[in-house]
């Protein structure tokens, strides 16, 4: 494939260039970020959200210092079609999420795709800075692969389509840590029902982030507000601020507000 003239729209050329670093990526089985980045004349952390997109969507594993290919196991595909889902929405929400979070802070990152691209998209100074704990694998694969991160892994019972761990050893390894901030995804949340998921293993992992850390913000896109999911994670009284985009119903927005959730629409 030859790599797209200059001519070409900037999506035309980040589409281009992570085909290429596939067909690379099939030809080696594994690439490094300080090569792609001489190879495509982009700087390492250009190259680094490209990878970092392209294992959101299934397509590479992330390694220290390259890619790879993936090594998903069949299950964990439904996570990968979670990801793909309102990917520019959830990008916006990123955005906005990682203005929130303190520096010198430790943060709880739950499982789930939005909640992994806010980690994917914290900036160099709070990757230096930051204490990130996490059960899921593709914000632990992320992190690792940081110069110098400060990564605590909660381990546990791997549960292939969430890619996270959960169980009584992972509830075990959160019990006596304390947070700063607590970054928290969900199916769905409303004014009746709280925040819910639609599996309970995961959920208790939410839980006993929400109890453990001091603020607590949830990253939605508007498809989830006002929808009623299976199990609940924790009540909107346990709730700081919710981080969506600008297509959620402002009924909805109105709702949260008089219950004294802060509510960002990006």
């Amino acid at each position: 494939m030859e790599y797209t003239p200059d001519s070409a729209s900037p999506h035309e050329r980040t589409r281009d260039r992570r085909a290429r670093i596939l067909e690379i990526i099939e030809e080696t089985e594994f690439v490094s970020v300080r090569d792609l980045a001489e190879s495509f004349g982009l700087t390492e952390m250009s190259i680094r959200r490209d990878l970092t997109a392209m294992e959101l969507d299934g397509e590479i594993a992330r390694v220290r210092g390259g890619a790879t290919r993936p090594r998903v196991a069949q299950a964990s595909k439904l996570y990968a079609k979670g990801a793909q889902r309102n990917v520019a929405r959830k990008q916006r929400i990123a955005k906005a999420t990682i203005e929130l979070i303190p520096v010198d802070s430790v943060v709880f990152f739950y499982s789930g795709s939005t909640v992994a691209r806010v980690a994917s998209s914290l900036g160099e100074s709070q990757r230096i800075s930051l204490t990130i704990v996490t059960n899921s694998l593709p914000i632990i694969n992320e992190v690792s692969s940081w110069d110098d991160p400060h990564l605590v892994a909660i381990g546990g019972t791997y549960l292939a389509p969430y890619m996270a761990f959960v169980g009584p050893q992972a509830l075990a390894s959160i019990a006596p840590l304390n947070a700063d901030v607590a970054i928290i995804g969900c199916d769905g949340l409303s004014a009746e029902r709280g925040l819910t998921t639609p599996h309970q293993l995961v959920a208790s992992i939410g839980t006993n982030m929400v109890s453990r850390a001091q603020r607590k913000i949830v990253v939605a896109d508007s498809s989830k507000v006002g929808r009623t999911g299976f199990t609940p994670i924790a009540a909107l009284s346990d709730v700081d601020v919710l981080v969506t985009d600008d297509e959620v119903d402002s009924r909805h927005v109105a709702e949260l507000k008089d219950l004294g959730i802060e509510v960002i629409v990006t």
